[in-house]
């Protein structure tokens, strides 16, 4: 496949050739594994403490004429706690045994659970090329929901790399016709559910992937934008290519990026 060469006002430099990652067989299902994978990694370790619920002195007597026992009081022999007394009478309440009210938990999250799952290289780099042909896809991007324009895919010029302030990144991207892209990723929308107390009252979209050949001004200028994330070429993965295990996100490469991923054969 070849793609024309846009500066940031849409001026065409030339044509490229996208190398064979690009020409990889789209697979959801090796894409969605890579991604189920990322996730489980970075997933942090929750769960009760180990002595939650058995931390206090709880009794129960088999004893009928013991001194603090339940008996002879019309109640069940359930491991109790005593909450306060006068003379020979207590007031109990349910302890350590899970069945009963003010008991632990039967089964809770344990903290110590293994999250973390593998998957095998080749498959992962498998998973990426997939989902760097995602990105090649009008269709899949479209039908992702994102706002591409007429032209798209097109590859961006190594000018885009230096560009230091969000508003001439903005005006770039208006020029380029993503204007209508901007306008879906800036509206968001609130949160059902207990997370609107959690610090995610918003749910935002996620927009525009800019693919960049290594540090650069670029990576500050656009993160104002809303929905749009910059990643070097060297750290693609299958989750930043298609969040959501959604193949085809919308994707600028830079000419740098794509000449450095065809010369060091990447992801092959």
């Amino acid at each position: 496949m070849e793609l024309i060469i846009y500066t940031p006002t849409k001026e065409a430099k030339g044509k490229r050739t996208l190398p064979r990652q690009f020409e990889e067989a789209i697979r959801p299902d090796l894409i969605a594994r890579a991604v189920d994978v990322i996730r489980s990694n970075s997933r942090q370790a929750y769960g009760a403490a180990p002595q939650a619920g058995l931390r206090q002195s709880a009794k129960l007597s088999r004893r009928r004429h013991d001194y603090k026992a339940s008996y002879g009081h019309g109640i069940s022999r359930v491991p109790r706690k005593i909450m306060s007394g006068k003379g020979s009478r207590w007031n109990w309440v349910g302890a350590v045994a899970p069945g009963t009210v003010g008991g632990r938990r039967a089964h809770p999250p344990k903290a110590w659970k293994i999250w973390k799952k593998d998957i095998n290289v080749k498959e992962r780099r498998k998973a990426i090329r997939s989902a760097i042909a995602a990105t090649v896809s009008a269709e899949l991007v479209r039908k992702r929901g994102h706002k591409a324009p007429q032209e798209y895919p097109f590859v961006i010029d190594a000018s885009f790399e230096s560009l230091a302030k969000a508003k001439d990144v903005k005006e770039a991207l208006i020029a380029l016709g993503m204007a209508g892209e901007l306008a879906r990723t800036s509206a968001k929308s609130v949160r059902s559910g207990k997370g609107k107390s959690r610090a995610r009252k918003y749910r935002k979209k996620k927009g525009i992937l800019f693919i960049v050949s290594g540090t650069c001004s670029l990576q500050k200028a656009a993160k104002n934008l809303p929905g749009s994330d910059v990643i070097e070429v060297r750290n693609l993965n299958a989750e930043a290519l298609a969040p959501g295990s959604a193949p085809g996100r919308i994707a600028l490469w830079t000419a740098p990026a794509i000449d450095l991923l065809e010369k060091e054969g990447m992801f092959l």
